[in-house]
């Protein structure tokens, strides 16, 4: 009598503390969520978020994208994106999915046409993972969401010029033979 009244007790506490770590998932965008200082991130490994390798290709950002992802290996995913408008690249981003401290943390950098970069020469911009579901990956600001075997939507939460958040949103079919 006196364990189970133990075991309930610690089953309650167990639930109590998911709580607050599910409620930190604050929404960012109408399709992204964003990550609040202080809480519990995923567990997560690479093979989570595996679905994603491929060569895609749709439209974004007023142009034509192309976004391809390496599958795991060596501890990484490797992505590159290049947006083309009126037939002529407009800028890239490599990216990089790793693993961290028992969750997964992506990684990108920006490039113009001519390969000279946004960010200073050591700077990323870092995307924490959020919330992971089969075929669904909520970075900080940045959502890659699965559409049956084919397609892959991706959403980017931005802050507009007058401060208020918008989204871009990216929408792919899955390109070529792989």
């Amino acid at each position: 009598m006196q364990r189970r009244l133990v075991q309930s007790r610690l089953a309650v506490l167990i639930a109590l503390l998911a709580v607050p770590a599910a409620l930190a998932q604050s929404p960012h965008t109408e399709h992204t969520l964003k990550y609040d200082d202080g809480s519990q991130r995923p567990a997560a490994t690479l093979a989570d978020v595996a679905w994603l390798a491929g060569h895609w290709r749709g439209e974004g950002l007023g142009g034509l994208v192309d976004e391809v992802w390496t599958p795991p290996f060596g501890g990484s995913m490797t992505g590159l994106f290049k947006l083309v408008k009126d037939g002529a690249p407009d800028f890239y981003e490599i990216l990089t999915i790793i693993e961290e401290e028992g969750t997964l943390l992506l990684r990108l950098k920006h490039f113009h046409a001519d390969l000279k970069g946004w960010e200073e020469k050591d700077d990323t911009v870092d995307f924490r993972l959020v919330k992971i579901e089969p075929g669904k990956a909520w970075f900080g600001g940045l959502t890659f969401l699965r559409q049956g075997d084919d397609g892959l939507a991706i959403y980017v939460g931005i802050r507009r010029k007058d401060g208020t958040m918008g989204e871009l949103d990216f929408v792919y079919r899955r390109f070529g033979g792989s």
